[in-house]
């Protein structure tokens, strides 16, 4: 595939909204003791909604939001599968399973992505690109894999439970169909426009989430942690998803599903410098499989 400046640019700005949202998920991390993944999600999203509307009115205006129906329901399906029930599903598989186990079977999407792209959208099936994929999820995993395993509370996950892995293969499926859904209803449209009807269903759709998990007894976050997640939520959920969506729209599911999965990789340094983990020698083998695997699927040779 010949590499145009537009694929250059889309994957810079892929790459960027990447390292946003990995920096993002240092924050998080670092006040996992004061509030829950769930609040986490819900807040992210909710901190989108009014940059979001802004950015509408002030760029393309108020019009460019009502779209055809059916650009809506698939704008709105896709983040409902993949930031909503896939995220949810997600925590639950990993609560069962453990994030060692849930996060490489979730972190498949990408090579999902790739094979329902050229089967449903007609994309030419590039090999290396599909190489460069699976090299690329291979690298996250290890970067995962060793992160994790520098924090406090290592996983203990239960013996070999089916429904836990089932859940981490079920948002696998999630996050690719609802990423492939991105492509199919973001073209033709806005990127700003798409992303506000995204987020305003997210938006949405947390609200009883977030209900169900305080009426389970789940502890109210504390205000010190849900300003930082607020402020790291702008960046990493308002400023990010836009930049995602406007990959998408430019370079297609395929490559972006890929470039979004790196989020690990950017939160490294940040990981070092202020939560003082160690980097090893698996975590530089991840770093460099992950960016080989990166130049694979943007080049496609």
């Amino acid at each position: 595939m010949q590499v145009t400046p537009e694929l250059l640019i889309g994957s810079l700005i892929g790459l960027l909204g990447s390292a946003l949202y990995g920096l993002s998920v240092v924050v998080y991390r670092s006040q996992a003791d004061e509030i829950g993944p769930v609040a986490v999600s819900s807040i992210k999203m909710w901190v989108a909604l009014p940059f979001m509307a802004v950015m509408v009115l002030i760029l393309p205006g108020f019009d460019s939001i009502f779209l055809p129906l059916s650009v809506i329901a698939i704008l709105g399906t896709s983040v409902t599968l993949g930031a909503v029930v896939g995220d949810t599903i997600y925590l639950w598989s990993q609560e069962r399973i453990g994030v060692s186990y849930a996060f490489p079977i979730a972190m498949s999407f990408p090579i999902m992505t790739y094979f329902l792209t050229v089967v449903f959208l007609n994309e030419p099936p590039v090999l290396s690109r599909l190489a460069g994929a699976v090299v690329a999820v291979v690298g996250v995993i290890l970067i995962s894999n060793e992160q994790n395993r520098n924090q406090k509370d290592t996983d203990t996950p239960r013996r070999l439970d089916l429904w836990g892995i089932g859940g981490a293969l079920l948002t696998a499926i999630l996050y690719a169909v609802g990423t492939t859904m991105l492509q199919v209803g973001i073209e033709g449209v806005d990127p700003i426009s798409g992303s506000f009807v995204r987020v305003l269903f997210g938006s949405i759709a947390f609200v009883p989430v977030f209900a169900v998990a305080r009426y389970q007894g789940k502890a109210r976050p504390t205000s010190h942690a849900t300003i930082r997640v607020i402020i790291a939520g702008f960046f990493g959920m308002a400023v990010g998803s836009l930049l995602y969506v406007a990959a998408v729209a430019s370079i297609g599911a395929a490559i972006m599903s890929v470039i979004s999965a790196t989020a690990p990789l950017f939160a490294i340094p940040v990981s070092i410098l202020f939560l003082k983990e160690r980097l090893t020698p698996i975590a530089v083998v991840g770093i460099i499989a992950t960016l080989s695997g990166i130049v694979l699927v943007v080049l496609g040779f």
